[in-house]
């Protein structure tokens, strides 16, 4: 039952990250619909193609916001902000009544997807055990791909509307109850995170909200566990890390490896291909129809990869292993993805264009299967307490200014050296292959605070003291909930003479 309830928790938590990837996919339909591109009075290429890039803009500003006020507020408080905004954003595209209007709504949802998806692994990694932080935070990764592959079925479906403004409007308005709902689970029962709270020094309410979370730890291993966090959060705060100088001086290796293995994710190419892969399926002469349908099951196969190995290798096979494998497949599926179109696309051969077709369906699988389901969790978890906030928010930042430059460079790439551009993503993934075998340590089954170890940082040695100070503390707050209960039960309790 510990473990479902933290499941529960994750489950909801990634709604946030499901609102990322369906307002990032649902885009995509909206504007090739021709009810909206004349509802809008036929946009100018330039004005069609900023409707992704003012919201990649807004991504990137809601990212920068949470290393501002992230750590101020507190995780839960900050994400139930973003859900408010998401849901005023969300209501603007709905309604928009022209183009202005709907670039707003691009920009407000962006602003608050953008801060959501990288403060979701970090409140996740925050509340999970070590041995399964794996599959909790891994449970943010698959929110995108159910977001995106929700947008893609939706998209298809609404090839069959009948002409007129519902054709659109109706897609972006299921995105608008997420946000709300969010907001009331925040609000009621989600809990906080203990290593944020002492982080702000609330050490009894972090103490309260670590026994809710880790009901599968015995009362002697929830006072360890509990102890060290705590000797260790009060080290890495008492460094007195004022600047971003500071943080690269004293944490440079954590920093770094946070940065890029979120940069890492955008070189791959699995924007550049997940929009513009119906360029990709029209070049080799499938009907519009047709290309909707593989879309959405380019979707599909992304939510079930990142799923299965979410379950079933994070934690088990570890972070490390999974990357390389990721990034190793990619380069291979790559290069075959680029010899597969050159050969057939220009061709009648049916068989080699499903060839050149699987390509593109064996990237999704490694993707999302190996590196979806590993690197938030690992920008994340890689940081101590005191940067976790301020350089995730960097890092997601990066990950969105990459991306608007390799996306807006799509169309003309593909257009000028067509299937060549595949191999500037092979480049860029062999570097970070070679990177991250030097530099990326695993982390698997290490509490937070123990992970210091695999960077060579200090980790604090709790001596029996403070672990009895500790257990101290926990017993009393148990015997003052046990009173609580009781005076409770008494009270409802019938007296004699009634």
């Amino acid at each position: 039952m510990a473990e479902w309830y933290t499941i529960g928790i994750a489950l909801f938590a990634a709604i946030g990250t499901f609102l990322f990837g369906f307002d990032t996919g649902i885009a995509t339909t909206t504007i090739a619909h021709q009810s909206w591109v004349d509802y809008m009075q036929h946009p100018s290429n330039a004005m069609t193609g900023a409707v992704v890039a003012v919201y990649i803009a807004g991504e990137a500003a809601g990212a920068l916001t949470q290393t501002l006020i992230g750590d101020r507020l507190g995780r839960i408080r900050f994400m139930q902000i973003m859900c408010i905004v998401v849901t005023v954003g969300t209501v603007i595209q709905t309604a928009s009544a022209n183009i202005g209007m709907f670039y707003a709504g691009r920009v407000l949802a962006g602003f608050a997807v953008g801060g959501m998806v990288a403060t979701v692994p970090i409140y996740l990694s925050e509340i999970a055990g070590p041995h399964q932080r794996g599959l909790i935070t891994g449970i943010s990764g698959c929110g995108i791909s159910f977001g995106t592959m929700m947008s893609n079925w939706i998209g298809f479906a609404c090839g069959y509307a009948p002409y007129g403004p519902a054709q659109w409007r109706l897609p972006l308005g299921i995105q608008i109850p997420w946000g709300v709902i969010m907001f009331v689970g925040l609000a009621t029962f989600m809990p906080n995170s203990p290593r944020q709270l002492l982080r702000t020094g609330k050490v009894e309410e972090a103490k309260r909200e670590f026994v809710k979370i880790r009901r599968d730890l015995q009362s002697y291993e929830v006072q360890e566990e509990f102890a060290l966090m705590h000797a260790q959060i009060e080290y890495e705060m008492s460094r007195d890390i004022l600047s971003y100088k500071e943080a690269f001086m004293l944490y440079r290796r954590r920093v770094l490896v946070s940065i890029v293995v979120q940069t890492m994710t955008s070189l791959t190419g699995v924007n550049v291909i997940q929009y513009y892969q119906t360029i990709l399926y029209k070049s080799l002469g499938i009907d519009a129809h047709t290309v909707l349908a593989l879309a959405a099951i380019y979707g599909t196969i992304a939510f079930l990869s990142n799923c299965i190995t979410t379950r079933y290798l994070t934690d088990q096979w570890g972070r490390r292993k999974m990357i390389l494998a990721g990034l190793s497949g990619i380069i291979v599926v790559e290069i075959y993805a680029a010899v597969m179109q050159r050969v057939f696309q220009n061709t009648d051969n049916r068989v080699g264009k499903g060839f050149a077709i699987l390509g593109i369906y064996l990237f999704v699988v490694i993707y999302y299967g190996m590196l979806n389901s590993t690197t938030w969790l690992y920008g994340a978890e890689v940081l101590p307490v005191a940067l976790r906030n301020k350089i995730m928010g960097v890092a997601a930042a990066s990950h969105f200014i990459v991306n608007v430059a390799i996306t807006e460079a799509g169309p003309s790439a593909f257009a000028n050296i067509h299937e060549n551009y595949y191999y500037v993503f092979v480049g860029c993934t062999g570097f970070f292959l070679f990177a991250a075998y030097l530099c990326f340590p695993e982390t698997r089954r290490k509490t937070l605070e123990e992970i210091a170890s695999a960077f060579g940082d200090k980790v604090v040695d709790v001596d029996a003291a403070q672990v009895a100070r500790e257990r101290l503390g926990l017993q009393k707050d148990n015997v003052e909930d046990g009173r609580a209960e009781q005076v409770e039960s008494n009270s409802s309790r019938p007296s004699p003479n009634e």
